[in-house]
């Protein structure tokens, strides 16, 4: 296998730059350039001299680690060395000459890492989360699958299934009779099932990427696209006295105390026989249905069915809407009262549709393989033979085996690894 190297810090200029090596040629490579390499796991100063000319480069920490253990499994030298472009060019374009080396392809890092088994499936996962990482809340979640939380529930899982495994296949050889299956192992494997189940039912990462979304509706000019504006801290609704204005919906991300919100306006509802404005307040329906959080500007009594739903009192500025009817918030565009505490509203009612800042959030790619797990250990809690129990307590295995990576996932692999930059 090739050995391969990059730029593992950001683009220069910058005060230090990190150039990675790994691959069976890292050492050398590392000797030739740094003159010498240091003990395993140390750093030492050493002068970076391109090997075709002697030329001094710079002056860097060189640090060595040794396969396997090392990030990637494989021999690594790393250079910390100043970040000016023309020293990382420079250092770059000694590599590049050298015999066996290689830039590596975006990810390729992590990818050897994976295929070395210092990480499983899930961890990279979470280490590309991480990287794409905006808010608070996504970092957390993000480093919980990155250090490896999944992988530990599903190694319990597996060792669990292994033994409810072992048990149905001792039964199959020596029970004599083969028509009458424990009890007791169909229990067990029923209440695997359902522990998996309830992990089924936590919320899921896509809100974290995604946003939770946060839906502005009521009737025509109640005052949406106003509250949007006031809200985003600039115009990104139009606003007229003219109703029906807004015939599409307008999206605006946010973070709240960390939490990434996606703040939608949508077109008043009313029966319209204009085209495209009807067509606007079907997708208006479309998108309360669909909303986490609904802020609804139209009279209380007419507020959409919706478990989290926000009633607001628009326009409160003006005098003769100052008394805001019970359970409903008192809110100005204008003025800007009662906006942070709508803000403050919307915050909480997100984080609960949100994993908890302690939890480990399932994606929709480990959701399915967890859900296939779930389904093959009640087909064996509910098998009227014990090579039933035995073949679906196989298939659950397999599931987990997906889920980790250890099988069936080389399209799943292609698409996670192309989004790492260059060097990780």
């Amino acid at each position: 296998m090739d050995t391969i190297f990059a730029l593992s810090s950001g683009r220069p200029p910058a005060a230090i730059s990190v150039i990675r090596i790994s691959g069976a040629r890292a050492h050398d490579a590392g000797r030739s350039i740094a003159g010498s390499v240091p003990e395993a796991r140390t750093a030492a100063l050493r002068e970076l001299r391109d090997p075709r000319t002697g030329e001094l480069l710079d002056e860097a920490l060189v640090l060595r680690f040794d396969s396997p253990a090392s990030s990637t499994g494989e021999d690594i030298v790393e250079f910390q060395c100043h970040g000016g472009r023309a020293v990382v060019d420079a250092v770059l374009a000694a590599l590049t000459a050298a015999e066996g080396l290689r830039l590596a392809a975006p990810g390729e890092f992590t990818r050897r890492a994976f295929d070395n088994g210092r990480i499983d499936l899930t961890e990279a996962e979470g280490l590309a989360d991480l990287i794409e990482a905006e808010t608070e809340s996504q970092r957390k979640a993000a480093l919980m699958l990155a250090e490896g939380g999944l992988r530990k529930q599903v190694a319990l899982w597996l060792e669990r299934l292994l033994g409810l495994s072992a048990e149905a296949e001792r039964a199959i050889d020596y029970d004599e009779d083969d028509d009458e299956i424990d009890s007791a192992l169909q229990r067990e494997c029923h209440g695997l099932e359902q522990e998996l189940r309830s992990w089924l039912g936590r919320p899921r990462t896509e809100r974290l990427k995604d946003g939770v979304r946060v839906v502005v509706a009521g009737p025509p000019n109640a005052g949406k696209s106003s509250l949007l504006n006031a809200i985003a801290g600039e115009e990104r609704a139009i606003v007229t006295a003219a109703p029906g204005t807004t015939r599409d919906h307008i999206e605006v991300p946010l973070s709240l105390g960390g939490v990434p919100v996606l703040l939608t306006d949508t077109a008043g509802l009313r029966e319209s026989g204009d085209e495209v404005e009807a067509i606007g307040v079907e997708r208006a329906g479309r998108l309360i249905e669909a909303a986490d959080v609904l802020v609804w500007l139209g009279v209380p009594e007419k507020t959409p069915d919706h478990p989290r739903a926000i009633k607001l009192h628009p326009r409160a500025d003006l005098p003769e809407r100052r008394a805001a009817p019970e359970g409903s918030l008192a809110v100005s565009s204008v003025s800007g009262e009662g906006v942070a505490d709508l803000l403050r509203r919307i915050e909480a009612e997100a984080r609960a549709v949100l994993p908890a800042g302690d939890a480990i959030a399932l994606n929709r790619r480990q959701a399915q393989h967890i859900g296939e797990a779930a389904d093959a250990l009640a087909r064996a809690s509910s098998a009227s033979e014990i090579v039933l129990v035995a073949e679906n307590l196989r298939l659950a295995r397999a599931a987990f085996d997906r889920l980790t990576g250890r099988a069936g996932v080389e399209d799943v692999l292609d698409a996670l690894f192309s989004r790492f930059c260059l060097g990780k």
